[in-house]
């Protein structure tokens, strides 16, 4: 029977996206150690070109760079310069904003996918998807605000979190871009030119704080970091996610991003920094309800 290899096939699909969201959580944890260590930009041009060296190995093994994968260079670019956006913006928030506060921002990027996968692609989401993404994002909100619904009413969000937040508003614009620009270039060889533009995009923008940054000085927990984020947190995360995504309807790849605070509530624990107010957790037990909807089948 069929069935049963499908079967198999699909619990892969699901330990792939449970260690794709454990890995995506370590980068709020270690990047908010290492963010006022480093500029930003001078970290995420090492990052990419580190990671850009990884996938292009991988392309070299398999299938292969050609010249026609990179036939209108412009799309690289684009979306080069975006991810680019995210990152940076990213750390520029972690600065300041407590990870699992980014985190929880970074829950809200599957809803603001939506609505740009609409306007570019015409992808309708369903109602089940759509309470689950309105359950989320309740969820989210109220971890961002730290349970606190003085906070709330005056609408007090950190700086941190704000800055952050346009980050992911890039990632989730970035998301159907992939689609929409794709002509049929392999996944790892699209990452490749993906990174690569990014990296010189990257290394053109901060050229001031790369050439400023003493190297020889960075504290060792700089330089896990950059290998954290370079190794696990791109090139191996990128891989599980292709993995995951041949093998798991896109809905319930989603659902995973809905993890990542819970798993980065257990980065801080074991790197010293105690529970989070518990308060928060009932904004995690929103999302957790959010993943269960976004993973229970269809009848």
């Amino acid at each position: 029977m069929a069935a049963t290899p499908s079967l198999r096939d699909s619990h892969k699909g699901h330990l792939a996206m449970l260690a794709f969201s454990a890995l995506v959580a370590g980068s709020f944890s270690l990047g908010s150690l290492v963010a006022n260590e480093i500029a930003p930009a001078a970290l995420n041009a090492l990052r990419f070109v580190l990671a850009g060296m990884l996938i292009g190995a991988a392309c070299a093994l398999g299938p292969g760079v050609k010249r026609r994968d990179f036939t209108a260079p412009w799309r690289y670019l684009l979306l080069g310069s975006i991810f680019a956006v995210y990152f940076v913006l990213m750390f520029y928030g972690l600065k300041t904003a407590d990870p699992v506060q980014a985190a929880a921002v970074f829950t809200l990027t599957p809803a603001m996918s939506g609505v740009f996968g609409w306007l570019l692609l015409r992808q309708v989401t369903t109602a089940r998807m759509a309470l689950a993404l309105v359950i989320g994002g309740l969820g989210a909100l109220w971890v961002i605000f730290r349970a606190d619904m003085e906070a709330v009413l005056r609408f007090e969000i950190g700086p941190g979190e704000v800055i952050y937040f346009w980050g992911c508003v890039a990632h989730a614009l970035y998301t159907p871009l992939v689609r929409r620009l794709n002509r049929g270039e392999p996944a790892v060889v699209f990452t490749f030119g993906m990174l690569i533009a990014g990296a010189l995009v990257l290394i053109v923008f901060g050229w001031r704080d790369l050439r400023a940054t003493d190297w020889m000085a960075l504290k060792p927990i700089v330089w896990i970091g950059v290998l954290y984020l370079s190794v696990c947190a791109s090139a191996m995360t990128f891989v599980l996610l292709q993995f995951a995504t041949l093998r798991l309807p896109s809905a319930k790849v989603m659902a995973y991003t809905y993890l990542v605070p819970i798993w980065v509530i257990l980065w801080e624990i074991a790197l010293g920094q105690g529970w989070p107010p518990g308060m928060i957790l009932w904004g995690i037990g929103l999302t957790i309800v959010a993943l269960w909807l976004l993973l229970k089948d269809e009848h």
